[in-house]
C-alpha cells in the first residue's frame, strides 16, 4: 500500500459530562482499539491532545484523541498531521453518523463531512477531503432542531449496546483495513449479521 494509515483518530467532546454521549462514538471507538492492543495515551501540550501508540499486526499506528470540543477538532488533528508530516491519505477519523442507525458502521475514503462539525473543521485544517472514515451510526431524532440535544444526550441502552456492537465488529476489520486489504475489511464490516 502507498500510503498505509499512520494515525487513527476518534472525535468526541472532553470530560465527564460528554463521556457517555453519542457525540463520543469516536472516542469509544479509540477506547476500545486501546484496549484491544494494550495502548495508552497521555496529553500532548503542542498538539492539545491525548496521544499514543500501538501495534496492529506489526504496524505502529498512532492514536489521537483531540483534547479541544468537537467543534474545533481540526486544529488537534492538523498539529499532529504536521508534526508526524504524516499524508491526508495516512489518516483515519472515527466519528459518530447520523444518518445510519444504531448498530451500523461504514468504513470510507474521500468524500464530504455531511454537515458533522468536528469533520468539517478537520476539512477546514486540511488541504483534501482525501482521508479514511469509519462512521459510527447513532441514528437521527427524526427533526433537525433535535440534532443538537440528541447527540449530545445519552443513548438508550439497547442503543448503546448496539453502538457498542459496531465498534466490535469495525476492530475486528481494521487489521485488515490498515494492512490494505481494503475491500474486504468493508465487505465484512458491511454485510449485516444475523
Amino acid at each position: 500500500m502507498a500510503n498505509p494509515i499512520r494515525l487513527i483518530v476518534g472525535l468526541g467532546n472532553p470530560g465527564p459530562d460528554y463521556s457517555r454521549t453519542r457525540h463520543n462514538a469516536g472516542f469509544w471507538f479509540l477506547d476500545a482499539l486501546l484496549r484491544a492492543h494494550s495502548g495508552r495515551l497521555s496529553f500532548e501540550k503542542k498538539l492539545n491532545a491525548e496521544m499514543g501508540r500501538v501495534l496492529i499486526d506489526g504496524q505502529e499506528i498512532w492514536l489521537l484523541k483531540p483534547s479541544s470540543f468537537m467543534n474545533v477538532s481540526g486544529q488537534p488533528v492538523g498539529a499532529a498531521m504536521r508534526y508526524f508530516k504524516f499524508e491526508r491519505e495516512q489518516l483515519l477519523v472515527a466519528y459518530d453518523e447520523l444518518d445510519l442507525p444504531p448498530g451500523q458502521a461504514r468504513l470510507k475514503f474521500d468524500g464530504g463531512h455531511g454537515g458533522h462539525n468536528g469533520m468539517r473543521d478537520i476539512f477546514a485544517h486540511g488541504d483534501s477531503s482525501a482521508f479514511h472514515r469509519l462512521r459510527l451510526g447513532i441514528g437521527h431524532p427524526g427533526r433537525r432542531e433535535l440534532v443538537t440535544p440528541w447527540v449530545l444526550g445519552r443513548p438508550n441502552v439497547d442503543d448503546e449496546r448496539a453502538i457498542q456492537h459496531a465498534i466490535e465488529r469495525a476492530l475486528s476489520v481494521i487489521p485488515d483495513y490498515i494492512g490494505g486489504a481494503q475491500e474486504r475489511a468493508m465487505l465484512n464490516l458491511h454485510t449485516p449479521t444475523p
